[in-house]
């Protein structure tokens, strides 16, 4: 039986994340990690799975040292974010200048970050990180939580941190129940090559069916999400490339770009779901493990960044003091600074998925004075902007 300070089960981004952030404080930490992301090369085209990483999340990485290999690899810089329904001229626009920041974010491969925070993990040199290995087993105990590996092998953890996904094993076995549901539709997601060459702009355009967005990367290549009733989805990609691009062309807004060339499609089904509660006694929950959001803005990974900044904050604050760093009463403080904003965050992209994917003739006025309110608020809407930023508590 080897005996661990903390084991962290699951090194995607924000597992791996987590741990790069507790190096260097004298624990003994272990990362495990299912299954390696495949290495990057600059000539392959973009995957489907991309996340808005805000200047907060970045400046987290920069913490730890994988903001500089996430740049190396690449990320498309965004200026500007458009969100409107049907009239163009009566939507909202951010504008990076109006928050005071060089850019509101980058759309970045999830690849790509898992692959810039296991390296900056590794770099450490003090971060037992074992992949690919599967858990086979967890006792939870709240002193000292066992767990069998694929391979035979044992481990005992002080703390066991969850940050292995929303179907998280480790909130399984420590008996920490979710609340949440399906929404009713699924994305389809493309990635395109498009005229025009890269541009800085993010938009949404909301329709009674679901959003519409449109996402830059590097070069001419972009990302389409389309969220659509299930059926609509699956016959959408029933379709030849040249058929399914003339639905797009058709159905999405002339704002859009040429598309020269779809590279790679894909859909996925959108689920809410959040913990009862994020800790007991030594154990922590983190990131999807913790919380899923609609990917609407693509918050969910800068949701689970904050929550490994918090986590680690309060873990190496609390040893620092000589207090229980793996009791419930400690760990709560991570709880009560993360899972309120969580809440917050899932509240308001259901307000903009159920209040503007319907066409109710009173919601929709409701909805196009809001937009031209928010667009005409001023300092309001800069604080409304940093705050989305992670830039404002």
């Amino acid at each position: 039986m080897e005996h661990r300070d903390i084991v962290i089960v699951g090194g995607g981004m924000v597992g791996s994340a987590l741990g790069a952030a507790l190096s260097g404080q004298g624990l003994s930490v272990c990362v495990l990690e299912r299954e390696a992301p495949a290495p990057f090369a600059p000539e392959q085209p973009p995957d489907l799975r991309v996340s808005a990483i805000s200047p907060a999340s970045a400046a987290f990485l920069q913490s730890i040292g994988a903001w500089e290999p996430v740049l190396a690899m690449r990320a498309a810089p965004y200026r500007r974010m458009q969100v409107w329904e049907d009239d163009e001229a009566a939507g909202t626009l951010f504008d990076a200048d109006e928050a005071g920041v060089a850019e509101l974010g980058h759309i970045v491969e999830n690849r790509v970050v898992q692959l810039a925070a296991t390296r900056a993990l590794l770099d450490k040199g003090d971060i037992d990180y074992r992949c690919p290995t599967v858990v086979s087993e967890i006792v939870y105990r709240p002193q000292a939580s066992q767990l069998t590996l694929s391979d035979g092998s044992r481990l005992q953890a002080r703390l066991l941190i969850a940050a292995d996904g929303a179907r998280s094993q480790v909130r399984d076995a420590a008996g920490i129940g979710v609340t949440g549901w399906d929404y009713p539709m699924h994305a389809l997601v493309l990635s395109c090559r498009m005229e025009g060459g890269q541009q800085d702009i993010t938009w949404q355009r909301f329709t009674p069916n679901g959003p519409q967005a449109f996402l830059p990367l590097t070069g001419d290549a972009a990302s389409l999400v389309w969220y659509h009733r299930p059926e609509e989805v699956k016959r959408l990609l029933t379709l030849g490339d040249d058929e399914l691009i003339a639905a797009v062309s058709q159905a999405f807004p002339r704002k859009l770009p040429g598309i020269r060339e779809l590279t790679a499609r894909g859909s996925f089904g959108l689920t809410r779901r959040h913990a009862q509660c994020y800790v007991k006694d030594g154990v922590a929950l983190a990131g999807d493990a913790a919380h899923t959001i609609h990917p609407l803005a693509g918050q969910g990974v800068n949701l689970g960044f904050q929550d490994a900044a918090a986590l680690a904050r309060t873990i190496l604050d609390a040893r620092a003091k000589g207090e229980d760093w793996a009791s419930a009463k400690t760990l709560s403080r991570y709880q009560r600074a993360r899972k309120p904003a969580n809440l917050a965050m899932q509240a308001g992209m259901d307000a903009f998925c159920y209040g503007f994917s319907n066409n109710i003739g009173p919601l929709r006025l409701l909805r196009g004075l809001g937009l031209r309110l928010a667009d005409k608020a001023g300092p309001l809407k800069r604080e409304a902007i940093r705050y989305a930023l992670g830039l404002r508590a």
